[in-house]
């Protein structure tokens, strides 16, 4: 496995106030994760903090779209220039969210690897929600965060969903979704795109080993695919410092396997860990156990991987 180059993009533009004078808490994650010492952990490179710009979403109202648009889509090329960096340098990208909104300035970044090898770059999404509202199947958007990937696919306004004219940054058929729970409200919408996906049910029938297995074969034509991990695909017995907790999702073990699979391999071009929120972690237990799911399913891979990605 390539060396890990750690980037913090500590955005929450992409997530609705908590309350009228507050600010989602994810902001924080990076800084708390790297508390609990994820470099050291990871011997990972540390490839600094892409600093967002302020949180302020205004006098929203729905019908405006997607909130604060203009800071994620200015943000959103930075953190692609930053994610090209790395991957050029032949490392692994490991970017520290912040919220699922990220998954654009990533989206942007794989395009552009993909035009440059003359190849298409897939998507395996890992998520406890599908975050597949659009305008054709929601009455309004707002919360760029619940929507992402819907806009990396193409949907919604232009934009966020095609900066540089990049239209989508992922196709339908080069996307895998993996944790939904059963009763996603957009779980259909997805069957109807053709993106592929697996429910938490299927998951654990089948494994998280074979699972991961199953993933990397849908995207086997790719040139090679980033990988988004939201932390809320995690129970939240076990993982409730996030915005929005699902109950029904997996285990740390799990988890593990899952990463150890998808990542095991030189296909993996990067990842991205999102949602946790230390506002709701106070003696800073969840962070912990979060790192440790990162080393210890990195580490599975970086033990099974060999050679390097295609480029």
């Amino acid at each position: 496995m390539r060396r890990i180059a750690v980037l913090d993009a500590p955005s929450n533009l992409g997530l609705r106030p908590p309350t009228p004078t507050s600010a989602p808490g994810c902001a924080k994650a990076p800084g708390a994760l790297r508390d609990q010492g994820l470099l050291a952990r990871l011997d990972a490179r540390d490839a600094g903090c892409l600093t967002p710009p302020r949180y302020d979403p205004g006098d929203w109202r729905p019908g405006d779209g997607a909130a604060q648009a203009a800071q994620i889509a200015a943000y959103s090329r930075r953190l692609a220039d930053r994610i090209g960096a790395v991957v050029d340098a032949d490392e692994f990208p490991l970017v520290l969210g912040g919220d699922c909104s990220i998954l654009i300035g990533a989206g942007l970044a794989m395009h552009r690897l993909g035009e440059a090898v003359g190849g298409r770059v897939g998507l395996v999404f890992v998520d406890g929600h599908s975050d597949f509202r659009h305008p054709g199947n929601a009455a309004y958007v707002g919360a760029a965060a619940g929507e992402n990937l819907a806009l990396v696919t193409g949907r919604g306004q232009g934009d966020l969903a095609a900066i540089e004219g990049r239209r989508p940054y992922f196709r339908d058929i080069d996307v895998v979704v993996l944790g939904l729970r059963c009763h996603d409200q957009h779980r259909l919408d997805l069957q109807a795109a053709g993106i592929v996906h697996r429910l938490v049910t299927e998951l654990r029938a089948e494994g998280p080993a074979r699972t991961a297995q199953w993933a990397r074969e849908q995207v086997a034509d790719c040139a090679g695919f980033w990988l988004h991990v939201d932390v809320d695909v995690l129970d939240p017995a076990v993982m409730p410092a996030v915005d929005a907790p699902e109950p029904g999702g997996i285990a740390f073990a799990e988890l593990e396997l899952l990463l150890a699979g998808l990542v095991g391999t030189p296909h993996c071009l990067g990842m991205q860990l999102t949602v946790f929120d230390p506002d709701y972690d106070p003696d800073g237990v969840h962070a912990g156990e979060v790192v440790g799911a990162l080393a210890n399913g990195l580490g599975l891979a970086s033990a099974a991987t060999t050679g390097h990605p295609a480029r």
